[in-house]
């Protein structure tokens, strides 16, 4: 019997660019089709299912309402940024300046 439970439909979704070790994406991906659902929602599931268990969490979480998603677009990464990371987000800006924003095609 499967541990995650059906779908709720309804719910906001945000999107989050994360890295995995690799077994875990392997087995995430797994579990996604043993169920026959998506990695998010697997991963949603799994989330809500783990820390539902974590009873000291819980209770901090309870006196913790605010939400503690960081507010600024800055690196959250608790790495320290090695040249390699610079480098690639350099080249990924200079692509995205290269992209022609949709709205200027449709007026263009």
């Amino acid at each position: 019997m499967p541990l995650i439970k059906p779908r709720t439909r309804g719910k906001q979704f945000v999107r989050l660019i994360t890295r995995l070790e690799l077994e875990n994406n392997e087995s995430l991906h797994a579990y996604g089709r043993f169920l026959g659902e998506p990695v998010e929602y697997v991963l949603n599931q799994l989330i809500d299912t783990v820390l539902a268990r974590d009873k000291e969490f819980m209770s901090w979480r309870a006196q913790h309402q605010e939400s503690c998603v960081p507010t600024n677009r800055a690196r959250t990464d608790p790495r320290p940024a090695t040249r390699s990371d610079s480098a690639r987000d350099d080249r990924l800006a200079t692509d995205l300046r290269a992209v022609p924003h949709p709205a200027a095609k449709a007026n263009g």
